[in-house]
């Protein structure tokens, strides 16, 4: 029984690794896209296609 604290408290622990690894990645500006936005202008919008209409 005394295993499965000592497992959920390492994995409680690695998570919280995880967690702030992430944060610390997002204040850097990591996940900051400044490529998208001046490019978007450039791909066309997919047009939308119409049903025909059934004519009895």
């Amino acid at each position: 029984m005394s295993v499965i604290y000592v497992l959920l408290a390492i994995s409680i622990v690695v998570a919280i690794l995880f967690f702030v690894a992430f944060i610390i990645a997002v204040k850097n500006g990591q996940f900051d896209d400044s490529y998208t936005p001046s490019v978007r202008m450039l791909f066309e919008d997919e047009l939308v296609k119409e049903k025909p209409k059934k004519q009895n």
